[in-house]
């Protein structure tokens, strides 16, 4: 397939002001991608797409959206998935099974991808810095605590800027029970 190429992701954003949150955190520890990428957690990890494909891939995740409710999320506490990867994460102590059915039917269809890692939704804080920089990540959110409702997922796109910009927002639907 020829035609322009576009980087698109998929993710559950971190509300404010608990995102602002986690995005000044990223910001302290030196992270260059603190300003480009916002407190979100991910559902479709960067993933390259034709231009001419992002009307069906919008589709698809409305129906995606259209056939989930909304969740609870309780962020508690670091992780880290070192030594596989130079990554400090905030965890999820509740939402996991929401993310994890959200992912299903998102990286569906038009956006069915094979995954570098197995999927384990989280936040990170920190990424591609010196250990002794993810050492300081870790140990000083250890103690964050945050719920929130989960009310929706966005279609994010990788500008020419280096940043990453909400395209489209998908309501979800009411919980369940």
């Amino acid at each position: 397939m020829t035609g322009a190429r576009v980087r698109i992701g998929v993710a559950v954003p971190v509300p404010d002001p608990f995102g602002a949150e986690l995005e000044r955190w990223r910001t302290s520890f030196g992270d260059p991608q603190a300003q480009a990428i916002p407190a979100h957690i991910t559902l479709l990890p960067p993933t390259s797409v034709g231009e001419a494909d992002l009307a069906a891939a919008e589709a698809h995740l409305a129906g995606a959206a259209a056939g989930a409710a909304a969740f609870s999320v309780h962020l508690r506490g670091s992780g880290t998935f070192r030594p596989i990867s130079p990554v400090v994460f905030v965890a999820l102590a509740a939402g996991i099974g929401g993310c994890e059915r959200l992912e299903r039917g998102v990286r569906a269809g038009v956006l069915d991808r094979e995954l570098d890692f197995p999927y384990h939704p989280h936040v990170t804080v920190a990424h591609d810095l010196p250990g002794g920089v993810l050492d300081e990540a870790y140990d000083a959110l250890a103690g964050f605590d945050a719920h929130f409702e989960a009310r929706e997922f966005c279609l994010y796109v990788h500008g020419a800027d280096g940043v990453w910009q909400v395209r489209t927002r998908f309501a979800l639907g009411e919980p369940q029970g």
